[in-house]
């Protein structure tokens, strides 16, 4: 039996590990290390297991993680989201779906000082979801609003996500960050264009509610300043080159830490419990690569990222046309994995794809990444959604679901701006980081 069957043999066996519910990380490195034996040998899998695992988490660089996890959790500890809910309320509340509005506008500004989708929808839910529901707002377009909103926090920066494609492929986060910034604006843009087409063919789904004179608007905004420093400082330094991006993380960490005591949310109790938090997410990321660096030792032998690199390039088709099969791939993966999975499973096989087709790294990162946000609202297995659904009494998945097709066809939107214009993403790391 050759090699890449033995590989493509491991794969089915690894998905099958999967749907039984054997945690990803576990199913990737039992894969790796019994592929690894069948094709190595026990000496080589020994020397494997004994160095990969200290080796996966040891760089320097993958300290910025639990630092903007950390920075994250205090921020949310501190209130600051619904602060951001209030700001944005108060300037298009009015208008019909403006609570919806407001409540995409505030997982913009909450995703920019947390960077994870899920703490994002989660905490978004706990402000907005009460307060659309108070107002009469429809349970479908309420839920798949904070749900798609919250896949915000994946997108703008700083993005765990893009922190670790950037790690793994060696490209710069300053970079990646800076590419992400005008996609995300336009994500955001585009969530509140299809609230707006929504309530516009059904404004029973979304009532306006009373407009707020201008005194209250400034009231309101002066609570969100807490929010533009600490993101001015963090992403503001990294452009400016004034400190590393782990450096920016562990003083946005900071920071959010003395905005908790400052607004007097953090006691003995929530600050362990913060600390707990920030160490079991983590863990968990850690462990994910660890099991990835198992199973891509494992990968390395079989030879299959070259075949199939080989194979691509003999085929002769058109680079674009591999790009929209590498898309419409994740997505459908995105509804059975959950994001930083899909990620670091598929990496080892697309990068060097990539790479061999002239594509720019920095731009494909932008795009894998708004793919996997896809994968986080889409039926049956979208992440978010079941965030949503568990804070939520009375929810039912049928009814978020129904009210998700709106976005996703948003995000597809997205996707085709960003896949023909890729000045979107490059243009300004260009401006930025030379």
């Amino acid at each position: 039996m050759s090699s890449q069957l033995i590989g493509l043999l491991a794969f089915a066996v690894m998905f099958v590990l999967i749907a039984i519910r054997v945690p990803i990380a576990i199913a990737m490195g039992i894969v790796g290390a019994v592929g690894g034996l069948i094709l190595n040998g026990p000496e080589s899998v020994g020397f494997i297991m004994g160095s990969t695992p200290f080796e996966s988490v040891f760089p320097y660089s993958l300290s910025v993680v639990p630092l903007f996890i950390m920075m994250g959790v205090f921020a949310a500890r501190a209130g600051l989201s619904r602060a951001l809910y209030d700001a944005v309320n108060v300037f298009i509340g009015h208008r019909k779906g403006g609570l919806a509005m407001a409540t995409v506008g505030a997982c913009a500004a909450f995703g920019a000082i947390c960077g994870s989708s899920l703490a994002t929808a989660a905490t978004m839910c706990r402000v907005a979801m009460p307060e659309m529901r108070r107002k009469g707002y429809d349970d479908g377009l309420a839920s798949a609003t904070i749900a798609a909103g919250g896949t915000l926090g994946v997108l703008i920066p700083p993005s765990v996500i893009m922190v670790i494609y950037a790690i793994l492929t060696e490209q710069s986060i300053g970079k990646m960050f800076a590419a992400a910034l005008i996609p995300g604006i336009v994500a955001t843009a585009l969530y509140m264009l299809a609230i707006w087409v929504r309530t516009s063919r059904n404004p029973l789904l979304g009532p306006a509610d009373k407009r707020v004179n201008w005194a209250g608007r400034l009231k309101a905004m002066k609570n969100v300043w807490p929010v533009a420093l600490l993101f001015g400082v963090v992403i503001g330094g990294i452009y400016l080159g004034w400190f590393s991006p782990t450096e920016a993380a562990a003083i946005g960490a900071a920071g959010a830490f003395f905005l908790a005591l400052l607004k007097r949310q953090l006691s003995g109790k929530i600050f362990l419990s913060s600390l707990s938090e920030t160490a079991s997410t983590t863990g968990m990321i850690f462990l994910i690569l660890i099991g990835t660096a198992v199973f891509n030792y494992f990968v390395e032998t079989t030879g299959l990222p070259q075949s199939l690199v080989e194979t691509v390039g003999n085929l002769g088709w058109n680079p674009y046309i591999i790009l929209i099969m590498l898309v419409i791939f994740y997505i459908i993966l995105g509804c059975f994995m959950d994001a930083l999975s899909m990620i670091l499973l598929t990496l080892p096989f697309v990068y060097p794809l990539i790479n061999s087709m002239g594509f720019d790294p920095i731009w494909f990162g932008v795009i894998m990444v708004s793919v996997v946000e896809v994968g986080l609202i889409t039926p049956p297995v979208g992440m978010n959604l079941f965030v949503i659904l568990a804070s939520t009494p009375g929810l039912r998945l049928q009814t978020i679901s129904r009210g998700i097709v709106a976005f996703l066809i948003a995000d597809v939107m997205r996707l085709v701006l960003l896949i023909s214009i890729p000045a979107l993403s490059l243009w300004l790391p260009s401006v930025m980081m030379n």
